[in-house]
């Protein structure tokens, strides 16, 4: 079990990515562990051929916990393991998005449908030869999902979705707040979202489901995420608060030639791939972390330690209160396309539960806006181990005086969260002033 935030002593392992067997390589996803504030895929650290699990999906574990083992790819499996390993199924080519549609109206699981189509595909045809197939009794249980005998529950606010399970409802269109929950401690498994699917298309066959959802107990769900969640973050922030002597500088910064250098840029822009000035600022504080790197980096063992390379952490609110930061690794050599890209990939990702370690274990420096929301000044709390947060506020239209000249410019304020252990208020203004310079040079960025 990896550490994946300095906020975190134990993580629940939600999925398995992978089966025993597989060849895995190193940086493969393999796991998602929920950290109590978002799930998040684990990649394995080294090559080799899964040969056990040693933990079971649904169990809480301390950092540092073994979770499974694995053979040298050269040596292969032991013959326990080979016993073990399941027969490997022929992936069948499950068709375009408006059949398998057409399958989940039917209540037909498209992964059990033998396909008559070029190179295995499955047809609509099939599909429709599947469900009349079952509905007469001829394959049962071959195509219909059937409703499974384990006790089910409503899925409430907060409760844990496997990234499978979530990216199987999207696709058959089924809402997670109607799905009633099969996997421990309440989670969502990916049967769950079938069956749903099947419910949804069949409603005479939902009355046993609905029976058992007005069951005593039925209502009962684990903790409130959202309370877990919020537990972890006062924990973090208490420690930082209590362990880190914070001082704070802040600066107001003219974006007037940011902006309109963004309308011209934008013109030439398709839609799709115009930036935004998070993207510009998110640039700005890369490059000058780079130029003063004493704000770049960590305290661990009583010294400033620098990171290896500019992985900004942009704070995300996601589900249940929690927030999360996860990392824009080398954020300084990325062009602003680049920047902005990885950006919107990053918040999507961590709103639908699907960061990866490396990104929420590498940030180097955290930035946190808040100007969406129409705050003005944000002054943040550092994230430990790390010794600096930049925070930014909602771009405003100011009285700017320019050559004893008033106008009315854009503005955006700006502030440094620093740890004074590691730095000092003058290291932290030349921070903010270095910002301030490249935002007035835009296409230098």
């Amino acid at each position: 079990m990896p550490s994946l935030g300095a906020d975190m002593e134990s993580g629940t392992l939600v999925e398995w990515l992978v089966h025993e067997g597989d060849t895995v390589h190193r940086g493969d996803p393999m796991a998602v562990v929920d950290t109590d504030k978002s799930a998040i895929e684990v990649e394995s650290f080294d090559e080799g051929v899964v040969e056990s699990f040693l933990v079971e999906p649904g169990t809480r574990v301390a950092v540092g916990t073994p979770l499974a083992s694995l053979a040298p790819a050269e040596a292969g499996l032991s013959t326990a393991a080979k016993a073990r390993v399941p027969k490997p199924r022929v992936p069948v080519p499950l068709g375009a998005p408006p059949l398998r549609h057409h399958a989940a109206e039917l209540g037909v699981d498209l992964t059990r449908v033998s396909g008559t189509g070029p190179h295995g595909e499955v047809t609509r045809a099939d599909v429709d030869r599947a469900a009349a197939e079952a509905r007469a009794g001829a394959r049962p249980g071959t195509a219909l999902v059937r409703p499974e005998t384990a006790p089910v529950r409503p899925v409430a606010r907060g409760t844990q979705v496997s990234p499978y399970a979530r990216r199987l409802a999207e696709e058959l269109g089924v809402d997670l707040a109607r799905v009633s929950s099969t996997g421990r401690d309440g989670a969502v498994r990916a049967e769950d979202v079938r069956r749903a699917a099947e419910a949804s298309a069949r409603p005479a066959a939902s009355a046993p489901v609905e029976a058992r959802e007005e069951a005593p107990g039925a209502g009962e769900v684990p903790e409130s995420r959202e309370r877990s969640a919020r537990a972890t973050i006062a924990a973090l922030m208490s420690r930082a608060k209590r362990e880190i002597p914070h001082y704070y500088v802040a600066t107001t910064v003219d974006l007037s030639t940011a902006t309109e250098w963004l309308r011209r840029t934008n013109r030439e822009r398709p839609v799709s791939e115009r930036l935004v000035p998070a993207a510009l600022l998110l640039k700005a504080t890369a490059v000058a972390a780079r130029q003063h790197p004493e704000l770049n980096g960590f305290w661990a063992d009583g010294r400033f330690v620098p990171g290896e390379d500019v992985h900004l952490g942009v704070a995300v609110s996601v589900r249940g209160g929690a927030l999360v930061a996860p990392a824009i690794h080398h954020t300084a050599d990325l062009d602003l396309g680049e920047v902005m890209a990885a950006l919107r990939d990053l918040v999507k990702r961590a709103r639908a539960g699907r960061l990866r370690r490396a990104e929420m274990a590498d940030p180097t420096l955290t930035v946190t806006d808040l100007g969406d929301q129409g705050v003005e000044e944000v002054i943040g709390i550092i994230y430990p181990p790390q010794v600096a947060l930049v925070g930014v506020g909602r771009i405003v239209e100011r009285p700017w005086a320019v050559d004893g000249m008033i106008g009315v410019r854009p503005t955006v304020r700006l502030t440094l969260s620093g740890d004074h252990r590691a730095t000092d208020g003058a290291t932290g203004a030349r921070f903010l002033n270095t910002v301030e310079q490249l935002l007035l040079h835009p296409e230098e960025l």
